[in-house]
């Protein structure tokens, strides 16, 4: 009976660190994949209904060119990941990525109140268009991903494991 209480144990244990590795480098390889992109015209034109829509963004254009102000962006969600992932290394570092993240992803989801069509044309309310709708509402979920690495993050800069000191 104890063997196979401590089996669920050892695979429940398992089973969250995966879940929280893939948490975290999810988030990483979204980052720096996504940024990467952004040195691209492709990527660049994309999010420009997004960024000239942006309250907190459009400023962007009329001190860059829509590909310099893609390439802006592309730094700060590769240089998030990069800092995210050097999580085993140094605290700091993730923390400081995580924190570029939340901001990123707070960003992101403002656009659901500055892009139009954010709901589906002659629908209204609750029915979300596939672009930018759904597409940006993802980002709850990448939110909430890098806020627990943040967390987690500064949990270990102060020598916390689990609630407890280390």
């Amino acid at each position: 009976m104890a063997t196979s209480t401590q089996n669920r144990a050892a695979i429940s244990r398992n089973l969250e660190i995966t879940g929280l590795l893939l948490i975290r480098y999810g988030v990483v390889l979204i980052l720096f994949w996504i940024g990467l992109l952004k040195f691209t015209s492709y990527e660049a034109n994309g999010i420009k209904p997004f960024v000239e829509n942006s309250p907190f963004m459009s400023w962007m254009y009329s001190v860059w060119s829509v590909q310099a102000a893609s390439n802006v962006i592309g730094v700060i969600e590769v240089a998030s990941a990069v800092l995210m992932a050097a999580r085993p290394w140094s605290a700091l570092a993730s923390a400081i990525g995580s924190a570029m993240a939340v901001c990123t992803f707070l960003l992101t989801l403002s656009f659901l109140f500055s892009t139009p069509p954010v709901l589906q044309q002659g629908l209204g309310f609750p029915f979300l268009s596939p672009a930018p709708g759904q597409f940006l509402l993802k980002d709850i979920v990448l939110l909430g991903a890098a806020v627990w690495s943040l967390a987690e993050s500064l949990k270990a800069m102060n020598g916390l494991r689990n609630g407890h000191r280390s």
